[in-house]
């Protein structure tokens, strides 16, 4: 059987081996050489199956892990698959995962794999998670966390019923749990995975999403009514790239906590024209260091900046700038 050892991208410390099946904890500690108090002791939950090649991650400790760019997100579970980066905590100390040999055991006859899994071959070992036939609707729904992170912008964009536009190169979709009266996302059909990989090539097409999102402020019956924005979240807690065009009004019951709030409100939303300069100047994305614990400053209004101490005393206000 293939062993799985989970390996510091800064060579900081000898890989750590996750045996088959077995949970280990890990974060700030002897083992991982970190020393950051923003991690968590028990900052990670890591499951290897090293017959199908992946470590489902559980996200334990309240600061954001991530695989590649996407958030885990407290409680929930995501599979890293070899190539991929599990980053501990707030996009720092990146491991990956790497399936190798047991050598210190004997490899079994041709005859023996044979007997003991007739019907394995080189695929099975690469696959994703086990299929959905193997495990209960309510396990799916938990430890299909990943599905629902990455895949979920991908299937909503194909679904007719959620396009409101669409051409040969983007798609525009209404957003599943909107933060506003009027709350879209524009997605190219291009497979982007997140802003850490624009480079100089992607500017016409990030230009052309900006074009087609002032397109639809312009078409919107309260326009003249209401303000707009128009960018990119730092962290994305979903991969594919995509631009919200939302309306400053925050009215709607799905934002519900400091972390809604904090992503359209601070500079954990970076503007559409600003990440395309970026494009131009220096041929990448630069997210600011830090910007995950921008979700954690206190509830300011947008419009005026007074502090608030809850959301629903920040909508009741947000009630005041409202137009007439």
């Amino acid at each position: 059987m293939p062993v799985c050892l989970l390996v510091s991208e800064g060579n900081s410390h000898k890989p750590i081996e996750l045996h088959h099946q077995q949970s280990v904890t890990l974060g700030r500690g002897p083992e991982t050489k970190i020393k950051d108090k923003k991690c968590s002791r028990e900052q990670v939950e890591l499951r290897a199956d090293c017959n199908r090649g992946f470590v489902t991650v559980k996200q334990l400790g309240v600061n954001p892990t991530l695989v590649d760019d996407v958030v885990v997100g407290k409680g929930n579970q995501v599979s890293i698959k070899p190539g991929q980066i599990l980053y501990m905590v707030n996009q720092q100390y990146p491991f990956s995962v790497k399936f190798t040999e047991d050598m210190s055991r004997p490899k079994p006859s041709k005859r023996a794999q044979q007997i003991q899994s007739p019907s394995k071959t080189t695929a099975d070992v690469s696959d994703s998670p086990p299929p959905p036939k193997k495990t209960t609707p309510h396990t799916v729904q938990k430890s299909e966390s990943a599905g629902h992170w990455s895949q979920g912008l991908k299937a909503s964009m194909q679904d007719p019923k959620m396009q409101v536009y669409k051409d040969d190169s983007v798609v525009v979709i209404k957003d599943k749990y909107p933060k506003a009266r009027y709350h879209w996302l524009v997605l190219p059909w291009q497979s982007i995975s997140s802003l850490k990989v624009l480079r100089s090539e992607h500017v016409e097409l990030l230009k052309h999403m900006q074009r087609v999102a002032d397109q639809m402020v312009d078409q919107c019956p309260d326009t003249h009514r209401l303000s707009f924005r128009i960018g990119y979240h730092a962290i994305p807690s979903m991969s594919h790239v995509h631009l919200h065009v939302i309306s400053q009004d925050f009215d709607s019951p799905c934002l519900k906590n400091k972390k809604h709030w904090n992503s359209f409100t601070t500079d954990y939303f970076v503007e559409s024209q600003d990440v395309i300069s970026m494009l131009e100047h220096d041929g990448k994305v630069q997210v600011k260091e830090g910007a995950g614990e921008l979700l954690k400053l206190p509830l300011r209004c947008h419009v005026c900046g007074k502090e608030q101490t809850t959301i629903p005393k920040l909508k009741d206000h947000l009630k005041t700038h409202l137009p007439s």
